[in-house]
């Protein structure tokens, strides 16, 4: 649990961030948004030190961080950037074990690590562990990076715009991984990010900030039905409240008895590209099937209306 009281930062007579309170679950994803500027990025750096708070207090899992050797701290956090931010001079198995090197881990423990988070990220370890950055292609080192960041086996993982430099393709897939890991290691992550639809696709709870200040923290659902001031209004999309909750969900969520024609949806599609294909489709209904194929049931056009409804 990471608990966030008061935390202010003030540069000069500027105030970067200010007094944001805010109580993150254990092993659940937050998503911070906000415009540039915001202090996003700012309150992200409070909470592994590389920024140090004008006043306030940050805990992890009850310990005021305050009380720690800044460099110990972040040795126990994980942090990825935009970019990656790889070692150049450095293989990608030896990126990877930066930190776990650091702590003292032995050698065949630090190997295990490596090799098996390479195989998480779907990079065979006998052909990328003796790479180098350069010979990457961009969704590779991004993964390196969220590999690197993870290696130490830390209990939080802070994100600042990881994906950001990632065309579309590649980035709805390094977001799948990120998930799916986040799941394995039941790490607890905080991510800044700018693009609404990550936040929605990602998160458990949204922070939005907006000139340094928290002004609404909260599900996706609830920041959809009732946004706290017209800022989040306008920054979720006046007209795309009903597909920011479509988003959310997926089809297992809404499946009924009953059996349909046409090509099934697996249970794991979001109710957002489900309502896109059953209208493309010109069907009133689908079949939905497991992973493994088996019939769950149909999803129905009338229900989607339904979910995507106002309050």
């Amino acid at each position: 649990m990471i608990e966030i009281e008061c935390l202010t930062k003030r540069y000069d007579q500027t105030t970067v961030v200010a007094d944001v309170s805010m109580v993150v679950e254990p092993r659940s994803v937050t998503v911070v948004v906000g415009t540039s500027g915001s202090g996003k990025t700012t309150l992200l750096r409070m909470i592994n030190r590389l920024v140090e708070p004008t006043s306030g207090t940050i805990r992890i899992d009850g310990e005021d961080i305050s009380t720690l050797p800044g460099f110990e701290l972040r040795r126990r956090i994980g942090y990825a950037i935009q970019g990656h931010g790889l070692f150049p001079h450095r293989t990608v198995a030896q990126n990877i074990a930066t930190v776990p090197d650091l702590l003292g881990w032995d050698k065949p423990r630090i190997t295990a690590r490596v090799a098996q988070l390479l195989e998480l990220f779907q990079l065979d370890p006998a052909t990328f562990s003796d790479r180098f950055p350069h010979e990457l292609s961009g969704g590779q080192k991004q993964r390196v990076g969220v590999a690197r960041a993870l290696a130490a086996e830390p209990n939080v993982l802070l994100m600042d715009e990881p994906f950001g430099a990632l065309d579309p393709i590649i980035r709805t897939k390094a977001q799948i991984d990120l998930l799916e890991i986040q799941k394995l290691f039941g790490t607890t992550i905080i991510l800044v990010t700018h693009d609404m639809d990550e936040a929605f696709h990602l998160a458990d709870r949204i922070a939005v900030m907006d000139a340094g200040a928290l002004v609404q923290y909260a599900t996706p659902s609830d920041l959809v039905r009732q946004p706290a001031t017209d800022f989040v209004r306008s920054l979720i999309g006046e007209n795309e409240r009903a597909f920011r909750l479509l988003s959310i969900d997926t089809v297992g969520h809404v499946v009924e008895p009953g059996t349909a024609q046409g090509a099934p949806l697996s249970a794991t599609t979001s109710q957002r590209d489900a309502l896109s294909e059953l209208l493309w489709s010109g069907r009133q209904a689908a079949p939905v099937v497991d992973d493994d194929g088996s019939s769950l049931g149909k999803v129905t056009l009338e229900a989607l209306s339904r979910r995507a409804a106002g309050p």
